[in-house]
């Protein structure tokens, strides 16, 4: 078996922090048909680069058996939504961009965010290798090229004259499993004035937060400040700016130009912190495995008791995190009855693994059950505001992470 390489600058330092083992794909969602077929899982185990400080999974599944039909549709999130129209907004105001100029976006999924810009008459290109999910992008007027991103396709749009003025890049990274052509990618797609701005979820996060479910085979890497500039660096770009995000449990999202401009003051401190604290150390990322364990244990006793008592649990949110929460804690149809999501692209069809039926929302007040575990708690305020007339008759949510809460 040949040795693992780390994915960013291909060094063999790498040892293991957590296994979370053999796991399902976590949004492979499951048919009817498919329930009496056997399930393909994969190692789900992660381990820390030495040499560039990037936290990484081992497995590398094709992206193609991942993402060439996706059921994650971005719109479906009042969160999401309101997150891009707040960037949009600003990157236009301050970067004075309109008709003349290109906003391209990496993933652009249903043109969620890109929509934004075609409103204020700024040209879009989006790229999604999702079929199913650019059509709902193009029948918004938004050109879509259906193909993954690197530097193939980057060389081949420079050749044919387009070049943007800013790229998006939102929650995308952490899919990629070649990370020196995404780089090299953003190099020639951008405008030697052009910017890109990327938004990852922070490895500081994750540890400090238990936020173990964010792993799942889609997201290979975890990023730091220092592993993305040191990336970055590689290939003739440069980290401008990093703010820290509350999005998705914890987020980063920088801005990176060309080798050349400076970096601010809040790159130049976040990376000494980073230093200063031990992220680009092994030590501070061995804990996370004793924590998660434990997490594990006060979840299941805490589910296993209230149906002990005779108490009825669904749950709410059939994303990928959820996946990964249920299938690593064990916890299917005899602790749960089923699960809740907004998308109707998931209803109808069954959690990977554990196999539990996903319904609309609104069987949460058919059914009444007495508790719902929280599986996407990175939207905890929107969900339970939604849910004020389930909260009003009784219903409590579990909220599993950083600690298990109810409320």
């Amino acid at each position: 078996m040949t040795a693992f390489r780390c994915r960013a600058c291909g060094g063999t330092r790498v040892p293991l922090i957590l296994s979370l083992g053999r796991t399902p794909l976590a949004n492979a969602l499951l048919s009817d048909a498919q329930l009496t077929a056997p399930e393909a899982t994969y190692p789900l185990d992660l381990v820390f680069c030495e040499d560039c400080t990037l936290v990484q999974i081992t497995e590398t599944v094709p992206p193609e058996q991942m993402f060439s039909d996706y059921a994650y549709f971005s719109s479906f999130s009042d969160t999401m939504l309101a997150h891009a129209r707040a960037i949009v907004s600003r990157v236009i105001r301050d970067r004075g961009l309109n008709g003349d100029s290109l906003a391209a976006e990496i993933a652009s999924n249903d043109g969620y965010l890109l929509q934004y810009y075609l409103e204020a008459g700024v040209p879009v290109l989006g790229i999604e290798p999702a079929a199913n999910i650019a059509r709902f992008a193009e029948d918004r007027g938004i050109r879509t090229v259906v193909e993954f991103f690197g530097a193939d396709l980057a060389a081949r749009l420079r050749a044919e004259g387009i070049r943007a003025d800013v790229v998006h890049a939102n929650n995308v990274m952490a899919h990629v499993p070649d990370l020196p052509g995404f780089a090299r990618g953003l190099h020639d797609i951008l405008k030697d004035t052009g910017c890109a701005m990327i938004e990852v979820p922070y490895v500081r996060d994750l540890v400090d937060k238990r936020e173990f479910d964010t792993i799942y085979h889609e997201h290979l890497s975890y990023f730091s400040v220092t592993a993305l500039s040191r990336l970055f660096a590689r290939h003739g770009l440069v980290m401008q700016d990093v703010e820290p995000l509350k999005i998705h449990g914890g987020s980063l999202r920088v801005t990176v130009g060309m080798a050349g401009t400076p970096s601010s003051a809040a790159v130049r401190r976040m990376l000494e912190e980073e230093e200063r604290d031990g992220l680009t150390r092994l030590p501070f990322y061995t804990r996370f495995g004793k924590a998660v364990a434990d997490l594990r244990e006060t979840l299941t006793t805490l589910l296993k008791d209230l149906r002990g008592d005779k108490k009825s649990i669904a749950a709410y949110g059939a994303a990928a995190k959820g996946s990964t929460l249920l299938n690593y804690c064990g916890i299917g149809r005899d602790l749960l009855d089923f699960v809740v999501d907004r998308s109707p692209h998931k209803q109808g069809r069954f959690m990977p693994g554990v196999r539990l039926p996903i319904a609309a929302p609104e069987r949460l007040l058919e059914d009444r059950p007495d508790y719902v575990l929280l599986l996407t708690w990175n939207f905890a305020d929107e969900i339970l505001a939604q849910q004020a007339e389930f909260r009003a008759g009784g219903g409590r949510f579990i909220v599993p992470v950083p600690d298990v809460r109810v409320v």
